[in-house]
């Protein structure tokens, strides 16, 4: 595996223009809460960590995964720079984690490619419970840190652009 005991959620800092003023949305799946919680830890004291207000930090809880596309397509109508998708779909016995996470994969995308505003995918599609763990504050560090750090970034590059 690439990342077989690799921390991916390091940032130097100073590399990163300021969050001050920025505002960001964060969509999160209540479906695998242990996951998606820890993930949306990582991403708000990322957030704070580069600058945001805590009041410009934005959270909505949706029932899964599934329903982080409709959730961030929402969201992006809230005036905010950029929005974080957070989720967690783990590979059960059937073909329904294939049709989610190609759904919220092509839907994130989609937001991507037909609006202003930055999704940020951070949805953990993983064989087993420990993989997600590992990715959300574990041995290879919290991918909501990366979606965080991801986000100030994009809103940046959507101002400048």
């Amino acid at each position: 595996m690439a990342t077989d005991g690799i921390n991916l959620s390091g940032y130097d800092k100073k590399t990163i223009a300021s969050g001050a003023k920025l505002r960001i949305g964060i969509v999160v799946a209540e479906w695998n809460s242990d996951i998606t919680s820890a993930l949306y830890k990582g991403a708000f004291d990322t957030l704070i960590d580069l600058g945001v207000q805590p009041t410009n930090i934005i959270k909505w809880d949706v029932p899964g995964s599934f329903e982080l596309v409709y959730g961030a397509k929402k969201m992006q109508e809230q005036m905010v720079n950029a929005v974080i998708a957070i989720g967690s779909v783990i590979q059960g016995e059937t073909k329904h984690f294939d049709f989610v996470c190609n759904a919220v994969s092509q839907g994130i995308k989609d937001l991507n490619v037909n609006r202003e505003t930055p999704v940020i995918f951070c949805v953990l599609t993983d064989d087993t419970k420990q993989q997600a763990i590992d990715r959300s504050g574990g041995k290879h560090g919290n991918k909501g840190v990366e979606a965080a750090v991801a986000a100030v970034r994009m809103a940046h590059l959507r101002s400048n652009a």
